[in-house]
């Protein structure tokens, strides 16, 4: 087997693009939590002292949209205008019209809301089934949420990214070869302080100990020197820019469409669901070391327009045979897979940051609306893996 190197990239939920994909899924939650037949398209810019929030929007309840930006951000941590936006004292503008008419038509009876294509991924490099590159560069800007948040490296400023780059023997995943990390920072820290607490209190803990090897591997922390000046005033946000860290970090296919601010009769957002739902239960059910599912709809109608299965060679049955098990399973219709997957809940904020997938569904977030506790990335679950199996066998 030949050696390679694969890389992918996360964000914290501090970058200005992700502050802007949860604002846009926070608007989402509150309506979806009054209204859960609200249909929503929110898009939202942010830049220094400014949050813009605009779309359309079809609900039966009201919710008052500055208090969501305004506590979005105070979860986030931009409480100073010193780090690029001040959740108290920013500028809020709103600009939501109504859904245009000619979209309802075909949504209302089943179809889908939009043309395009979505893909699905799922791979055995992790236990979460998930790219092992995306999946390392998630769990350090997490990493750099928790200790910032915790008081437990308090020089660190809500803005960062983090890269990794692993080295594969085949599609074996042997050791992380580099690890790139940006965060925003006090200007006042010592950069020997800024290196020793980013290795070992954020690189070291996020990465599996029988891949990393601190010694060996290559380190880039902060390479240009200075991050002070980051979150919005250091680049303006938009929602739906991060749509590779929201997915599979570059492994496999997407179809362009963004997920964030989209309510589920968008397929952009849940027929990619959809999708990594179903390759995850052919990975779990032993079928195949990688599969990726890609779905295509027309607006207005009820049937995916196409199916197709690719395993990359991995499969235990050939691809054609497996694609006819998978649509025997699932049922690919935007109605079945809302219903089926719980995606009228006000679920979406916490998928804004960190990725859309590879986290249990076990997992659970407040209510938008109130207090109680609601499951959530429900296509995450392993619940088909008996009827592949079935359907393959015959």
């Amino acid at each position: 087997m030949r050696t390679t190197l694969f890389t992918s990239e996360s964000v914290t939920e501090g970058h200005p693009d992700k502050i802007a994909d949860q604002i846009s899924d926070a608007v989402l939650d509150h309506l979806l939590a009054g209204d859960p037949r609200s249909r929503v398209a929110c898009e939202t810019l942010v830049t220094t002292g400014l949050a813009l929030v605009a779309g359309e929007v079809s609900t039966e309840c009201y919710v008052h949209l500055p208090d969501i930006v305004r506590g979005t951000l105070q979860r986030i941590g931009y409480t100073n205008a010193a780090l690029g936006i001040d959740a108290m004292t920013c500028a809020v503008l709103t600009n939501l019209d109504q859904q245009s008419p000619d979209i309802a038509m075909g949504v209302d009876t089943g179809g889908a809301g939009d043309q395009g294509m979505m893909f699905g991924y799922a791979s055995d490099e992790t236990p979460e089934l998930m790219p092992a590159t995306i999946h390392f560069a998630h769990a350090i800007t997490q990493r750099l949420a928790q200790v910032r948040k915790s008081g437990e490296v308090p020089w660190l400023r809500p803005d960062g990214k983090a890269q990794v780059t692993v080295e594969f023997d085949g599609d074996k995943p042997v050791r992380v070869h580099t690890v790139v990390v940006s965060t925003q920072h006090d200007p006042d820290v010592r950069d020997v302080d800024l290196l020793e607490g980013v290795k070992q209190k954020i690189i070291k803990p996020a990465l599996p100990a029988d891949l990393y090897d601190e010694d060996s591997c290559i380190l880039h922390i902060n390479p240009t020197g200075r991050f002070v000046i980051g979150g919005p005033h250091g680049d303006a946000g938009l929602t739906g820019r991060k749509i590779i860290v929201d997915t599979y970090g570059g492994v496999g296919r997407h179809g362009g469409g963004a997920f964030s601010g989209k309510d589920p009769t968008k397929v952009d957002r849940s027929a990619a669901y959809a999708a990594r739902w179903a390759a995850k239960n052919v990975v779990a059910a032993g079928l195949a070391r990688r599969c990726e599912i890609q779905l295509a709809y027309a607006i207005g109608v009820v049937e995916p327009v196409s199916v197709y299965v690719d395993t990359f060679g991995t499969g235990e049955v050939p691809d054609v045979e497996l694609g006819d098990a998978v649509r025997e399973v699932f049922d690919f219709r935007p109605s079945v897979i809302i219903e089926t997957l719980g995606l009228r809940n006000p679920i979406y904020t916490p998928t804004a940051a960190y990725g859309h997938f590879g986290r249990t569904p076990e997992t659970r977030v407040p209510h938008a609306g109130g207090s109680e506790p609601v499951a959530f990335f429900t296509w995450e679950q392993t619940d088909r893996v008996g009827d592949l199996r079935s359907a393959v066998s015959g």
